[in-house]
């Protein structure tokens, strides 16, 4: 794993953190059918979206979280097994939430982990908070987490893909052909979708010296490019970040590029819900 940068960053960070929390913080849907943007991660066992999940809610928060259960061990399979929904809390009002969510799934692996069919009826909305993912049977209309009648609400309005940059898990042909599958199923919905690459600080030397050189690392810029050809996703829609891991305190250079992230995710989610509502005047 190389260590060599360039001189600029191919992709500038926001220049005033503070500016884009407050935006993140106000924002509300225009479509006055969700209450929140519903944020579908999904990606390889070990990519890091429940540790992004609470990452954001870190960033939103300014204090350490941990609300979405995660584990290092890959041996044993996806730590997490149901359809989880974090909506992002006030501290300021605990029962009050900010106007973004996240679902979390179970880990896409060679022969095991979800089933693409049940990502894409969570896509649909068809698959409730808190179902239950049976490894050896796909969701099916009827079971007990079916939802036969979902609302805009229930619906996914934003799909992101999640890998790590670093070795520790080989996303194989077969995992790609199945995000493939799922990023196609949420073309034919309209739903947008983007790409969070983890682990830039395990995957390149320089980026665990100082964060702020994750979009100057010659090495992730070649992940980058490598994972837009496989997936098909153009680079202005992929994101580097690092996830809080060993931090005992929120951090700026940490939160810059996971804010950079989650406001690209906030705009494409909410024109969603816009075409949605002029869609439905029509």
């Amino acid at each position: 794993m190389g260590q060599s940068l360039v001189t600029s960053p191919w992709r500038e960070m926001p220049a005033n953190n503070r500016e884009n929390l407050s935006s993140v913080k106000q924002y509300e849907p225009k479509n006055t059918d969700v209450q929140h943007l519903r944020v579908l991660l999904h990606g390889p066992v070990g990519a890091g979206k429940s540790s992004f999940i609470n990452s954001v809610d870190t960033v939103l928060r300014r204090k350490i979280t941990g609300r979405a259960l995660a584990d290092g061990n890959l041996v044993e399979g996806s730590f997490t097994t149901k359809y989880e929904n974090y909506k992002m809390i006030q501290d300021s009002d605990p029962n009050s939430h900010y106007c973004v969510s996240f679902n979390d799934i179970v880990g896409l692996e060679e022969s095991r982990g979800v089933h693409v069919d049940d990502v894409i009826l969570a896509l649909k909305g068809h698959v409730r908070d808190g179902y239950e993912f049976n490894p050896s049977s796909p969701l099916k209309e009827g079971d007990e987490g079916y939802n036969p009648s979902p609302t805009l609400q229930d619906r996914v309005h934003v799909l992101v893909s999640v890998v790590p940059a670093d070795g520790a898990v080989i996303i194989t042909d077969e995992m790609v052909k199945k995000m493939r599958k799922i990023r196609k199923a949420a073309s034919g919905m309209g739903i947008p979708q983007l790409a969070i690459i983890t682990k830039g600080d395990k995957a390149c030397p320089a980026v665990k010296d100082n964060v702020e050189n994750l979009y100057k690392s010659k090495y992730l810029k070649k992940k980058a490019d490598e994972f837009c050809a496989k997936l098909g996703i153009s680079m202005n829609c992929v994101f580097l970040v690092k996830n809080y891991d060993k931090e005992t305190s929120p951090k700026d250079d940490v939160d810059a590029p996971i804010l950079c992230a989650l406001t690209q995710i906030i705009s494409f989610g909410d024109d969603f819900l816009n075409d949605v509502k002029r869609k439905e005047k029509i």
